[in-house]
């Protein structure tokens, strides 16, 4: 699995996180003259009686989250994230006092990308009142070396994501049923997977770099494979049909539109 630390992942980020810097910070520190908090300050706007607010942090920004005071004030559900930055609870779910802490340094691709879907979250339903000092921001209120790599990454989940969709385009999900009496199904319509297409398509196995097991794909069975160059004329007319990455079902037709496997 790919973590965030070591030393060479951050070999591997140094360009990503140019482009980062210029795509997140942009963002980031468009609002000049933020509170700046340190974590004792904060630790006081837990919502309690005689607390002077209710606040929550993620990556150092502070929110306001008075709004949504049922979720968070003292004994509701998740107290235990105001007053603190936890972004590691955030994906792990542990709201233990050692797992409420602001340490992402071992986290997975997959788990930062989590955090900036919660981060855009709460840019849109909370107001930002200010940045913690520590971590992620410096006492001048600018990103540390921590955030910058946090932000690398998530530039780089926003071009992996723009690649799954691409894929799904071309290769949609399968629709799949199965029932006790009649075993398991799966068909192509125009509209499996949620993308909707002006071809149907036949049931086939992807099996992409890394995944125990394949999954499977709608594939186009008409016209020059998606990967041809634009301009050039010579194609087999079968679609994405011969792409090395694909597999048939055992006892299916080759050009079937639904494949089934009765018990």
């Amino acid at each position: 699995m790919r973590r965030l630390g070591g030393r060479g992942l951050l070999l591997g980020l140094a360009a990503a996180a140019a482009a980062a810097a210029a795509r997140w910070l942009g963002w980031w520190s468009d609002r000049a003259g933020l509170r700046l908090f340190v974590p004792e300050e904060l630790a006081r706007y837990r919502g309690g009686p005689g607390a002077p607010g209710l606040y929550l942090a993620l990556l150092g920004r502070v929110y306001d989250v008075s709004p949504g005071r049922r979720h968070y004030e003292p004994g509701a559900h998740y107290s235990g994230f105001a007053g603190r930055d936890a972004s590691r609870a955030f994906v792990t779910g542990d709201y233990s006092e050692a797992g409420l802490v602001d340490d992402v340094s071992d986290l997975s691709f997959s788990e930062v990308l989590t955090l900036q879907n919660w981060l855009s979250f709460y840019e849109k339903n909370y107001e930002l009142v200010g940045r913690v000092i520590g971590r992620f921001y410096g006492e001048d209120g600018l990103p540390t070396p921590t955030l910058t790599r946090v932000e690398a990454v998530m530039a780089q989940g926003a071009e992996a994501g723009q690649r799954a969709l691409q894929e799904k385009q071309k290769f949609p999900p399968c629709n799949a049923e199965w029932s006790s009496g009649r075993g398991s199904r799966l068909w192509c319509s125009t509209e499996s997977g949620g993308v909707s297409r002006d071809w149907v398509g036949v049931p086939r196995k992807l099996y992409r770099p890394g995944a125990k097991e394949p999954h499977c794909v709608c594939v186009r069975t008409t016209g020059p494979p998606s990967d041809q160059a634009p301009g050039l004329a010579a194609h087999t007319n079968r679609g994405d049909l011969d792409n090395p990455g694909l597999g048939e079902y055992a006892g299916c037709p080759p050009l079937a539109v639904t494949c089934s496997f009765p018990l």
